[in-house]
Formats: C-alpha cells, sequence, structure tokens
C-alpha cells in the first residue's frame, strides 16, 4: 500500500521520532517497528536524562530532611504533582496521589473507599470492556462485602450498550461504577462524561481507568466529572513503576489510608497513629521519587509536541491502518465503534495470534497478541485473543506497510491467501 503524504502535523510530529533512542535499534537484522504500545511507550531522550540527572545531582529522600539534597528532591518531587494536575486540569494538586500504576490506583480506591462504603446488596458496575485490573478488585469487594459485580455488555463493533447501561443505573443500589476511558483491547473511547453524569444522577461514585487515554488525547477531569481517574506513566512515554490517582478532595479526606509506614503520619505512639493530610496519607515509604521525576518530564513532552496534534496523527494512522487490513483475506476486525483511539484489533481465520506475533517479530515488527487482560472480552467475541497493533505519535504510515506486508508473508506461510 502506498503511502499518502502525511497531513502538516503529522510531519511535524514525524520530526520528534529521533527523540527515541530505542527506535534506532534493529531486531532480528530487520528495523524496529514497535507496535506495542498499548502495553508500554518507548521513552524519549528527555525522560531517560530528567531520571538520570536526579541520580547524578539531586538524589535524595523527601519531605524529611533538612539538608539541601531533600529540600530539592522534595521540590522536583512535588513539582512533578503539580504537573500531573495540570495535565489532567484537577482543581488541585492535593487531588493527585502518586501510586505505582493504574492498577495499584484503582486497588487503592476498592480498598479504602469502596470497602468503607459498599454494603452487602449494594451494586458495583463495570463494563464488558474493562482490563482485568478494572475487573477484579471489585471482585475482591464483593466477596468481601456481600456486594453484586454486574457487567454493562458490549455491542458487536466494541461500542458500549448504552441502554444496558441506562438499565443496570435504573436496577438501583450502584455505589460504584467503575468504567474504562479507552478499551486496550478494542481502542473503544467511551463517553465518560455522559457515563458520569448517568450514573451521578443514580446516587453513584466514578472511577474512570485512563490507562489507554492520557497518552492519546487531551484529558480534563472536570470536564468529566468524574470522582476518581487512574493511569499509569509507563504509557504516557514515561517510567515504568509510577502512575497517579485522582480523586475528589472531599472524598480523599474522607478515606483512611490503605498501607501504614512512614511519611503517611502525623504522629505515632503504641497506644494510637494519627494519619497524615491527603495525598501524603495514601504514599507510604519511600516513593517513586525518580519516577515522579520522569513522568513530569513525559508529561511536559506530550504538551510540547500537543495532546491535540497527537491526536489527529494518530487518527489518520488508524484510519490509514483499517483500510490496508481490510484488504487482506481472513481478517476480521474486532472493534470498529465510530470513536476509536490508537488500536487495531485483529484475528485471521486459520492462524492463531501468537503465531502472526512471532512471525511479525522475525520482520523487526512488535505488536501484542493474546487476551490483553481482557478475558470476558474476548469471551464475548467468541476468541480466545487478537493480534493488536497499538500506535503511539512516534509511528508512520511506513510502520504500517511494514506490518500489513509482514501479515501477508505469514499468510502465504499458511496458505491462507492466494
Amino acid at each position: 500500500m502506498n503511502a499518502a503524504v502525511p497531513s502538516p502535523h503529522a510531519r511535524g510530529i514525524l520530526g520528534r521520532r529521533d527523540d527515541f533512542p530505542i527506535l534506532k535499534r534493529s531486531v532480528h537484522g530487520q528495523p524496529l517497528v514497535y507496535l506495542d504500545n498499548g502495553a508500554t511507550t518507548q521513552k524519549p531522550s528527555c525522560v531517560i536524562e530528567a531520571e538520570r540527572r536526579f541520580y547524578l545531582e539531586s538524589n535524595a529522600n523527601i519531605h524529611r530532611g533538612v539538608h539541601w539534597l531533600s529540600q530539592q528532591a522534595t521540590e522536583l518531587y512535588e513539582k512533578g504533582r503539580e504537573t500531573v494536575r495540570a495535565l489532567i486540569n484537577a482543581r488541585d494538586a492535593r487531588e493527585i496521589v502518586f501510586t505505582r500504576g493504574t492498577t495499584e490506583a484503582i486497588n487503592l480506591v476498592a480498598w479504602s473507599w469502596a470497602r468503607n462504603h459498599v454494603k452487602a446488596g449494594d451494586v458495583i458496575v463495570v463494563t464488558g470492556m474493562e482490563h482485568h485490573s478494572n475487573i477484579v478488585p471489585w471482585q475482591l469487594v464483593c466477596a468481601s462485602t456481600g456486594a453484586v459485580l454486574k457487567a454493562v455488555r458490549v455491542l458487536d463493533d466494541g461500542s458500549l450498550d448504552l441502554e444496558h447501561y441506562r438499565q443496570t443505573l435504573d436496577e438501583g443500589r450502584v455505589r460504584c461504577v467503575a468504567i474504562a476511558h479507552v478499551s486496550n483491547a478494542l481502542g473503544t473511547v467511551n463517553p465518560v462524561a455522559e457515563l458520569t453524569r448517568l450514573a451521578h444522577d443514580a446516587g453513584s461514585v466514578v472511577l474512570v481507568d485512563g490507562a489507554q487515554a492520557v497518552a492519546h488525547q487531551a484529558v480534563d477531569v472536570q470536564a468529566i466529572g468524574c470522582d476518581f481517574y487512574a493511569f499509569s506513566g509507563h504509557k504516557l512515554y514515561g517510567p515504568t513503576g509510577i502512575g497517579a490517582l485522582f480523586g475528589r478532595l472531599d472524598l480523599l479526606d474522607s478515606m483512611p489510608p490503605w498501607q501504614g509506614g512512614g511519611d503517611m503520619i502525623r504522629t505515632v505512639s503504641f497506644e494510637r497513629t494519627t494519619y497524615a493530610d491527603v495525598p501524603q496519607r495514601f504514599e507510604a515509604g519511600t516513593p517513586n521519587i525518580a519516577g515522579v521525576i520522569g513522568l513530569a518530564a513525559a508529561i511536559d513532552y506530550v504538551r510540547g509536541v500537543g495532546l491535540d496534534d497527537i491526536a489527529a496523527h494518530e487518527h489518520e494512522l488508524l484510519q490509514y491502518g483499517a483500510r490496508a487490513l481490510h484488504d487482506i483475506k481472513g481478517l476480521r476486525m474486532i472493534g470498529t465503534a465510530p470513536e476509536k483511539a490508537g488500536i487495531l484489533s485483529f484475528v485471521i481465520q486459520g492462524m492463531h495470534p501468537h503465531d502472526l506475533g512471532t512471525i511479525l517479530d522475525m520482520h523487526g515488527v512488535a505488536i501484542r497478541a493474546g487476551h490483553h487482560c481482557a478475558m470476558p472480552l474476548m469471551t464475548r467475541f467468541g476468541i480466545p485473543g487478537t493480534a493488536r497493533a497499538s500506535l503511539a505519535l512516534y509511528n508512520t504510515r511506513e510502520d504500517i506497510d511494514t506490518l500489513v506486508s509482514g501479515i501477508r508473508e505469514a499468510c502465504k506461510m499458511f496458505r491462507l491467501e492466494h
């Protein structure tokens, strides 16, 4: 498939490929084509350098020390909190809690908020497209409280069944709705502002899993209106092992800590402990200071590139890729919702996704093959898994062409294309 001339904003973004050192690597003697961004993104040099510079120049523990290095490390760490606040337009930096990632952020809400507010017979609502990280914590809450977990149906095109969502809310006693902003397996973009409004009208608190959203579009938690919003740094061109939870300040203030240790206390005696104010109450022990600094650098980077331009560039690639894949015999797209972001998920009749992923790897193409930690969704579509090519700002039409060429070679090997 011949690559057409990219748009002006795409040309500007493609000039950023050199910011990512790993893209110069070869794999099995082939240039690396990295299309596994839904699992983790590659890191620009500025993120790598920010962490390196911290360890070279500012390494110390935070909040406790009176010496200069500790004060500088604390300043960098809290500056990172403000950077996250600005990224998602939270009202107050105290509404940002640093975690190890989306999974820990969701578990924090499940253990600290839900276990203290959900009772037997209450309902927790998820959707049929959730990542396991937004299913299993709520199952644990239900097991310990007697609450009931209900899942909203997914339509054939991968969209959420909004009528079923409304019906589920109307059944009553819904205390928490936990929904993906963007499906990691399908790329479906859910109308989270509308879903939040409907949930609030039903008296429910709303948590949004933003792991697959923040790298692909601008996020405004005030416009969404959600009570909690969770995301990971490593899917946002930042380091692994760092993420953030946004929580409305009044809710966070009402929640007990879920881990005990240093830096989350005000006073400790053998008889009684009083806890620190939020967000420190939820950040027990020495945090991932370098990770916060790297995350802040990543956020500065994507905001410098322009999230709207990134979204437009990836949307062009998504359309280009969908057209190219459509021409491959026996290929079935999984997830064709009108609103999508950065995910091409598909199966090929007669070929297991793992076999395809292995063959593509020999062509230097990295994709993800499997159930994508969304087994209930795979069951919904009657498949064991999909091949998933997921996009980032540094991907090109040439990357898509190489992917398509590799798929065609795999089909020839399996004698599936004539």
